[in-house]
């Protein structure tokens, strides 16, 4: 289910101030340090400073092989060990499989015949196995590698794909079926269970077709730590359907695997709940980087399946309390978006997937349901949840098999348009035909550029986030080059070890929905589901270059597999680090775990004695950051900052990735006694309401912050100000839903070498800037909104207008307040070290 983000309100900113095959018979809506990715190196020794869970997703990637050294055929069986039994798990009250009674019904699936394998694609965030399971009819090594060969085929070199007749013949469809991403909408697992014993012991010739002529890839759970919990987020309280386009999480990073390795035609997401059961494609605005012509085509058609057979299985409003399904694209105007890549089968759509659909169950058993109705009940809804989604499962296969052919074709033709740099098709009724009211509405399109560059050398903001986003790009199956020399191109010229993304490639659609800027789509549609823009090409704090046109024929370029490492450590005298990069952060503070004496520098980096020369070798290889020679004599002295922290769990997230001493605190935790003696600074953005604190709590909260400082950021932050007197500003509140990259001025010194972009949701601004207080950041003039949707209120006010060369970011002695969100969902890399910088400054 997908739940919509809390709205900032103006009373909040008041306080401060048959066969198998055959088709069967209202809850609220849903839908390690920061360091690079990679599972390979151009050179350097920069390992260390790869993803945490690539050894997890290697094992997935890497050809699976016998006892021979051959690729591996089908089945692949492996003995799972079993999980301890736990019987708090969440999931056994309505009757459902609990997590550790997973394994041992997959060891018993594989057992029921040979088509069956299961693999471990990864471990959750709190240690617990994903499991993979594949149907398929048996396969030979020599059969194996021939599917291998077609799907690459399909890939990198379409145009051949689509005139080669064994893909046609024999080509196996890969179908994905991803289950339980929200933890506590839990039913899509047991129907996956169920239907892979039908399918494994079905002998009907129908099934023994679809197999012989499928993949069938079935996520059991992709969120095992909320599935035990019954929580929606994972066990790092993360929503792990938010976080595809920036793989936070080993959940989504092992999901990500999938779709790059599994190349799925057609996949579904299971989720709950709407009634009646909500089935994709989405209203407007739909996703401009996709091939949307061919997307629609394929999930309209398998909506109607589907709807045809939730409907089918005769569950009535009176009788069961279920409501007919729903295709939002056919029945809603708008609020049911697929513009953002965050969500599984948007994301999907960038690896070729060109049926891909949320399913939102219709009987609500999570949140207050779960602890308010009678046991026999919640198991009555979750059997029709069951149900449901295993008819949706059905009649996936079904239209998989129907429409095999014309899947892989459409599939070959979304790479061929990236390969040739072919156009989008814009959608219409002549272009999607069978496809009912599409109207201008529907068609969002844009224009790609003929490359990005991402270059090297002094025209470079900062080498590490360059490394970082290319590392990035390469885990997303985007194709980067580097240059082996200089060149010049749309009359610019770069150095040698610039990065070229050239846009000519299968995935180009994923390659510029993460570089370029977006578009600001707030006249578009009134409201939208969850965030409007994302730039990473903005927010990650490289800087990158769009090339709308030329031949990139000249340029000296050879493919890498992962950044060149620019880790570096001069070879005598003392060391300068800079502090404009999240992973800079992280090694200071590295080295402050490690008692080394580090001084701050008037400019803000950090100066490291030589004598710790050895420790900075460490950390340039872990965390791919330079430490410079330098002269500089004097600066204030650092140490370890321990923040008490009342903050998203997107935010907590960010702050470990940057190795602060991190310690929890909210309204609750304060009220019970907090000793504040081992904290230097607060940190407060969510889950801290000074108004209901008790007495005792208020007073010692009063009193750290007389000697200490206060960093604050939306409406908790500037409402604790408000009440404590500590920056005199009068905030202003945006729209609450308003949210994108927007246009910066950096003016002060914790937002020095910053960014020109930052990210907003809920923006604020601050007016009326009392004495001593200086501004940090200021909002761009004229609209500042980048991408995104940002409307004023019906009254004209709170609009990106109204921001216009309003101050962003605010200081003073004893507090420092955000009006953007530098740390949103672990996100914009390259606004971390604001946050840092201000913590760093208050602690000392």
């Amino acid at each position: 289910m997908r739940l919509p983000r809390p709205v900032l309100t103006a009373t909040v900113i008041a306080l401060a101030t048959g066969s198998l095959l055959l088709t069967p018979q209202s809850a609220t809506a849903d839908r390690k340090p920061p360091v690079r990715e990679g599972s390979g190196q151009e050179s350097g020794q920069g390992s260390a400073a790869r993803n945490s869970a690539s050894a997890a997703l290697n094992a997935l990637a890497t050809p699976v092989t016998d006892l021979s050294g051959s690729t591996a055929g089908y089945p692949r069986e492996q003995v799972l060990p079993p999980d301890p039994e736990n019987p708090a798990d969440k999931s056994i009250k309505l009757g459902l499989t609990p997590y550790h009674a997973i394994a041992p019904k997959l060891n018993a699936l594989q057992e029921l015949g040979n088509r069956v394998s299961v693999e471990v694609a990864g471990e959750s965030a709190g240690g617990h196995r994903l499991y993979l399971v594949t149907v398929t009819a048996p396969e030979s090594s020599r059969e194996t590698r021939a599917q291998d060969r077609m799907r690459e085929l399909i890939e990198n070199a379409p145009q051949a794909a689509a005139k080669d007749p064994a893909v046609k013949k024999t080509y196996k469809t890969p179908v994905f079926f991803n289950n339980n991403i929200h933890g506590n909408e839990w039913e899509g697992t047991d129907a996956a269970l169920g239907l892979i014993e039908q399918l494994a012991t079905a002998k009907d010739t129908k099934t023994a077709d679809l197999l012989a002529h499928s993949r069938l890839y079935f996520n059991i759970t992709a969120n095992p730590d909320g599935r035990i919990a019954g929580t929606r987020a994972n066990a790092n309280g993360f929503d792990l359907n938010r976080d595809f386009i920036t793989a936070s999480q080993p959940e989504a990073r092992a999901m990500r695997q999938i779709g790059i390795d599994k190349q799925p035609a057609v996949m579904v997401d299971l989720h709950g709940y709407v009634n009646g059961t909500l089935i994709e494609p989405t209203t407007p605005p739909h996703g401009e980087n996709y091939e949307y012509d061919l997307f629609l085509k394929n999930t309209y058609a398998n909506a109607l399946g589907m709807e045809a057979a939730v409907n089918g299985l005769g569950y009535t409003p009176a009788k069961d309390g279920v409501d007919p399904a729903q295709i939002p694209f056919r029945d809603q105007e708008e609020g049911w978006d697929d513009w953002p890549p965050i969500f599984t089968p948007q994301y999907a759509a960038f690896h070729g997937t060109v049926a891909a659909h949320t399913v939102e169950i219709p009987m609500q058993v999570n949140n207050a349901a779960y602890d308010s109705l009678p046991v026999a009940e919640l198991k009555r809804r979750s059997a029709i949840n069951v149900d449901v989604a295993g008819a949706a499962m059905r009649a996936t296969l079904n239209f998989a098999q129907t429409h095999r052919t014309s899947l892989i074709a459409d599939q070959i033709e979304v790479f061929r348009r990236g390969v040739t740099g072919a156009a989008q098709v814009p959608v219409s009724a002549e272009t999607v035909p069978g496809v009912p009211g599409i109207g201008p509405e529907d068609v969002y399109t844009t224009e790609f550029p003929r490359a990005y560059v991402i270059p090297a050398g002094a025209t470079q903001r900062s080498a590490t986030a360059a490394a970082r986003l290319v590392d990035h790009l390469l885990a997303n199956d985007v194709r980067v080059s580097r240059a082996t020399g200089g060149f010049r191109l749309a009359g610019r010229s770069y150095a040698k070890g610039s990065y070229v993304v050239d846009l000519r490639q299968a995935k180009r659609g994923m390659a510029n929905v993460m570089l370029a800027d977006g578009t600001d789509i707030s006249d578009k549609v009134s409201v939208m589901y969850d965030i409007s823009g994302w730039s990473l090409g903005r927010l990650w704090g490289a800087t990158v270059t769009p090339v709308r046109s030329g031949s990139l024929s000249a340029v000296p370029l050879r493919a890498v597999a992962a950044a060149t490492d620019v880790g570096y450590v001069a070879p005598r005298g003392d060391l300068r680090l800079r502090l404009d990069d999240p992973q800079e952060i992280a090694a200071l503070n590295s080295l402050l775990k490690q008692g080394v004496s580090v001084r701050q520098a008037a400019d803000g980096s950090a100066i490291v004695p030589g004598s710790a020369r050895a420790k900075a070798v460490v950390l340039a290889r872990e965390y791919d950051v330079a430490f410079d020679a330098t002269k500089v004599t004097g600066g204030t002295p650092l140490r370890l900052t321990r923040v008490a922290a009342a903050v998203t769990p997107g935010e907590l997230f960010a702050l470990r990735e940057m190795n602060f001493d991190v310690v929890p605190v909210s309204t609750g935790i304060l009220n019970a006694g907090f000793d504040w003696s081992g904290a230097d600074v607060l940190f407060a953005s969510s889950g801290l309401n000074h108004a209901g604190l008790n007495t005792a709590a208020r007073a010692a909260l009063g009193a750290f912050l007389g000697t200490h400082g206060l960093v604050g950021r939306g409406a908790t932050g500037v409402a604790l100000n408000a009440a404590t007197g500590l920056l005199a500003v009068q905030p202003v509140a945006g729209d609450g839903d308003a949210n994108g990259v927007v246009r910066v001025v950096n003016s002060g010194a914790l937002t020095t070498g910053a960014p020109d972009h930052s990210f907003v949701y809920a923006p604020l601004w601050f007016t009326d800037l009392g004495p001593g207080v200086r501004v940090e950041q200021s909002y761009g003039t004229g609209n500042p909104l980048v991408s995104g949707h940002w409307r004023p209120l019906a009254d004209g006010t709170a609009g990106p207008t109204a921001a216009a060369g309003q101050a962003s970011v605010v200081s003073g002695p004893h507090a420092v307040l955000f009006g953007t969100e530098p740390l949103f969902r672990d996100h914009p890399k390259g606004e971390f070290p604001q946050v840092a910088r201000a913590l760093l400054a208050l602690a000392h």
